[in-house]
């Protein structure tokens, strides 16, 4: 039981020191900011050689950090990007799964709206800085984006009963 407690303990505080790290520099290497945050859970092909890291939180996280790196291998943005701002700049019709991928990073969840022929892609995240909320990203069977709606995260809803 002690050896149990230790390691939890351990790999609590190994998480907070990347989550509470300061974030990267602009003109960081990409071997530095690895360094400190760890491998990104994927990468992307940007525009003009970019490369895109996404450093994501995980299914039940609220924040994913987009890493923006020029063809030269230096970091040219660190960015926070599920926020209200974000989601606001999506295009109906326009968008697509590739493009939704890029900028926000994996869903915490994927599910099908079969009477509608929709895919949905769910992003948790702190609605105005403050509520737990899910972002919904709705795609037809051709991939573009054609509705989104936020509601409450159903992880962080009171359970209620009647007794």
């Amino acid at each position: 039981m002690p050896k149990l407690i230790i390691t939890t303990t351990f790999l609590l505080l190994l998480g907070a020191c990347t989550v509470f790290a300061p974030p990267p520099v602009p003109g960081q290497t990409m071997a530095a900011v690895e360094a400190s945050r760890g491998q990104p859970g994927a990468r992307y092909p940007g525009q003009n050689g970019d490369t895109i890291a996404e450093y994501g939180a995980g299914a039940f996280g609220q924040f994913t950090w987009m890493a923006t790196y020029g063809a030269d291998g230096r970091l040219r943005s660190w960015e926070q990007v599920l926020t209200d701002e974000k989601f606001a700049a999506v295009k109906l019709g326009q968008d697509n799964k590739d493009s939704i991928l890029r900028t926000f990073g994996h869903p915490a969840e994927t599910t099908c709206l079969s009477l509608r022929d929709l895919e949905v892609w769910s992003y948790r995240y702190k609605q105005s800085g403050v509520w737990n909320s899910m972002m919904h990203i709705h795609f037809s069977k051709d991939g573009i984006v054609r509705e989104m709606m936020s509601g409450p995260d159903p992880l962080y809803e009171e359970k209620r009963g009647f007794f």
